[in-house]
C-alpha cells in the first residue's frame, strides 16, 4: 500500500482508546459480592456470559421455586459477551450453509427452531425490559468480487429449490448499493428476518437484572476452581468459598472447562474491531444506510460491520489469531497490526468516509471447534451439563444452548435433545504443535483462496472432505 494511504489509515487511529467500545460505559453495573462461606442449592450455573445468563433466568422461568445460584469469575459480560459484534442470529449452526453440510436431514428443523429462538429472546427483551437497543434489521452478505456474487446466487438458487430461502433476497449491484452504497459491493443476499442487532454489553448487564429480580443468587469475582462430586450432587469449590449443587451447569465456552475432556473440543480465536466516532448527518446520508441492517463480506478472511445506536460504525473481523498452546491472555486483546489492517480496509470500503476517525480498538477469545457450531454434553452421571463452541455466533445460539443443558439435566427427551446436532460432538483438536501447524496452514490456505477467485487448494478441499477447516 501507498505511504501516505497508511499515514492516512494509521492518523484515524490515533485517538482510538484500547478498549472495548460496548464495555466503555459510565452507566456499567457495579459488580455483585465474591461469595465468601458455602451455598447449597438445587441449579449451579458458572459463566457469566450469555451462555450462564440465559441457563438462569430459564431456569428460573420454568421453575420460580428452584434456587438458582451464578458464579462468575470476573464480572458479568465481560469477555466475550461485552465484546463482540452485537450480531444476534437465528442461526443455531454458524450459517445455514455449514448447517446444510453437517445435518442436512435435519436442517429444515434447526432452522424453524433457530427462527423460533430469535422470536423468544425478542419477547425475553420485551417481557423483562432489556435496555439493550434491540433491532430486528436482518443482515445482508455482499459480495465484493465476481466470484463472490455468482457463488452468493449459486447459492441463493439452491435455497429455493431446497425450501430454505424464506426472507431472504437476491440483490445485484444496483440493488445493494441502494440499500448500503460502497464501491466495493457487486451483488448481496439479504436476510430480512434472521438477524437482529442489539448492544452485546447492555443485553449482558440486563440479563443479569432479570436473574436477580427473579431470585437467582449471582456472586461476581468468584471463580470456579474445582468441580467434584459430593453426596448425591456436585461440589464446586471457589477461592473464599463452596457451593454445594444437585445439578451444574456449565457455560465458560472458551475458559477451561471444569470436565477436562471438554478441554481438547475448542480452540481460543482472537478477533479484533474497530469503532468510529458518530457519523455526522451528511457522512451517513453519503453511504446511504438506511435501514441499519447487519452487514459481512463473502470472502474467507471476511469483515462484519455495523451500525450502533448513535451511529457509528462497528467494522470487525478479518484477522483470526490462535495464539500456540490455546492460551488465553489478556496481553493478546490488544493487537494494533490488526487495528491498522482494519482501518485500511474499512477506507477502501467507504472511501466517502474519509477523515473519520475510530474512538475504540479492541479485541478478544472467541471459542471455536471443528464444526464451528455449538456442542453439548453431559458428565458426572447427568449431574452436570455443559455447552461450548458457538464460534463468535453465539449471541442467539447460547440461549437455545442453555434450554439443551436444562432439558439435559432434567434427564427429558425433547425436540432439542434429540437431534443429531445435540447428540454428537465435533472432533477434537490434536496437541500440539499439530493444532498450530493445521490452524495456520489452513488460514494461509484461505487467504490464497480469497486472492485467487475462490479456488480452493488441496489442503482444503482434504479438510472440506473431513468436515474440518478454520472460520474466520
Amino acid at each position: 500500500m501507498a505511504r501516505s494511504a497508511m499515514t492516512r489509515w494509521t492518523t484515524s487511529l490515533s485517538e482510538a482508546r484500547p478498549v472495548p467500545y460496548w464495555l466503555d460505559d459510565p452507566g456499567r453495573p457495579h459488580p455483585e459480592s465474591a461469595l465468601t462461606g458455602a451455598e447449597t442449592c438445587d441449579l449451579l450455573v458458572v459463566g457469566g456470559g450469555y451462555s450462564g445468563l440465559w441457563t438462569a433466568l430459564i431456569a428460573k422461568e420454568r421453575d420460580p421455586q428452584r434456587d438458582v445460584v451464578l458464579l462468575e469469575g470476573r464480572e458479568v459480560g465481560w469477555a466475550a459477551s461485552g465484546r463482540n459484534g452485537g450480531f444476534c442470529a437465528a442461526s443455531l449452526t454458524h450459517g445455514l450453509a455449514n448447517g446444510l453440510t453437517r445435518w442436512p436431514d435435519e436442517i429444515h428443523k434447526l432452522q424453524e427452531l433457530g427462527a423460533r429462538n430469535l422470536d423468544e429472546i425478542e419477547k425475553a427483551v420485551a417481557r423483562h425490559l432489556l435496555d439493550c437497543d434491540f433491532e430486528r434489521t436482518g443482515e445482508i452478505d455482499v459480495a465484493t468480487e465476481t466470484y463472490q456474487a455468482w457463488e452468493l446466487r449459486d447459492w441463493y438458487e439452491e435455497t429455493v429449490r431446497r425450501g430454505l430461502a424464506e426472507g431472504t433476497e437476491f440483490l445485484d449491484a444496483e440493488a445493494v448499493r441502494e440499500q448500503v452504497d460502497s464501491p466495493t459491493f457487486v451483488a448481496g443476499l439479504h436476510d430480512r428476518r434472521g438477524v437482529a442487532m442489539v448492544h452485546p454489553a447492555k443485553l449482558a448487564w440486563g440479563l443479569k437484572r432479570a436473574c436477580l429480580r427473579l431470585g437467582v443468587r449471582v456472586y461476581e469475582h468468584t471463580a470456579a476452581l474445582t468441580l467434584k462430586p459430593y453426596g448425591a450432587g456436585m461440589a464446586v469449590h471457589t477461592p473464599y468459598g463452596r457451593v454445594r449443587a444437585r445439578r451444574v451447569a456449565l457455560g465458560t465456552n472458551i475458559f477451561p472447562n471444569l470436565v477436562r475432556r471438554v478441554r481438547s473440543y475448542t480452540v481460543p480465536v482472537y478477533d479484533y474491531a474497530l469503532m468510529t466516532e458518530p457519523l455526522s448527518a451528511d457522512g451517513l446520508a453519503s453511504i446511504g444506510w438506511k435501514n441499519r441492517q447487519g452487514l459481512g463480506d463473502s470472502a474467507n478472511q471476511f469483515h462484519y460491520f455495523r451500525l450502533s445506536a448513535d451511529n457509528r460504525i462497528l467494522w470487525g473481523g478479518y484477522d483470526a489469531i490462535y495464539p500456540y498452546g490455546g492460551r488465553v491472555r489478556a496481553e493478546y486483546d490488544d493487537r494494533p497490526e490488526s487495528y491498522a489492517k482494519l482501518a485500511g480496509h474499512f477506507f477502501s470500503c467507504f472511501p466517502q468516509l474519509e477523515g473519520v476517525r475510530f474512538t475504540h480498538a479492541w479485541g478478544g477469545a472467541i471459542d471455536t471447534c471443528s464444526r464451528f457450531s455449538a456442542f453439548f454434553g453431559t458428565a458426572h452421571r447427568g449431574k452436570v451439563a455443559y455447552a461450548a463452541g458457538y464460534t463468535g455466533l453465539g449471541v442467539g445460539a447460547t440461549r437455545f444452548g442453555a434450554e439443551v443443558m436444562l432439558d439435559l439435566l432434567a434427564g427429558e427427551r425433547t425436540e432439542r435433545t434429540e437431534l443429531e446436532m445435540v447428540r454428537k460432538k465435533p472432533l477434537p483438536f490434536p496437541p500440539e504443535p499439530f493444532a498450530w501447524t493445521g490452524i495456520a496452514l489452513t488460514k494461509w490456505s484461505l487467504a490464497r483462496a480469497d486472492a485467487h477467485g475462490g479456488r480452493r487448494n488441496l489442503w482444503l478441499k482434504t479438510m472440506d472432505r473431513l468436515g474440518l477447516g478454520f472460520d474466520s
